[in-house]
């Protein structure tokens, strides 16, 4: 569950994404990862996992108009998974899901800290990156992407 900053800060994130055309955003999609036992992750959830943002290099999964209307669960993931922290959340809780997000093949990973106006950039499940209000940009070199750090929290 979310929260005004939570949205805030994610609606943001999601519009300057959304300029570059080279991506694709897909808020709140569900991804099936019916293919690895999330058990060792100890998350709540067996064949879902649901990122506040992902992001696809090229096309994200289309449904069949001929066949179905929509696609409930796509089993292609993303390049990039992006996680907000909401205040029901721990932040152990979101490093899991994104070890998670590791081993099913996503090349990026962020978790967003709006509290403290920080995102930390995964390029690997420990290797990291940390961006505060005091740094100019957010920059994730796997998917070459540089957001102004101002844009996403002011």
């Amino acid at each position: 569950m979310g929260s005004l900053n939570h949205s805030l800060v994610s609606g943001r994130i999601i519009g300057l994404l959304f300029n570059n055309e080279r991506l694709r955003v897909l808020p709140e999609i569900s991804l099936d990862v019916s293919q690895i036992d999330l058990q060792r992750f100890n998350l709540k959830t067996k064949d879902e996992l649901v990122p506040d943002i992902c992001v696809y290099l090229n096309s994200p999964p289309m449904p069949n108009k001929e066949i179905e209307d929509d696609i409930l669960s796509v089993s292609q993931m993303p390049d990039l998974a992006i996680e907000v922290l909401s205040p029901r959340q721990s932040v152990e809780e979101l490093v899991m899901k994104i070890k998670a997000f590791f081993a099913l093949g996503i090349k990026s990973c962020w978790l967003v800290i709006p509290a403290n106006e920080s995102m930390t950039v995964y390029t690997k499940p420990d290797a990291f990156r940390l961006f505060s209000s005091n740094d100019l940009e957010v920059v994730d070199e796997v998917m070459d992407i540089h957001l102004p750090v101002k844009k996403i929290f002011w």
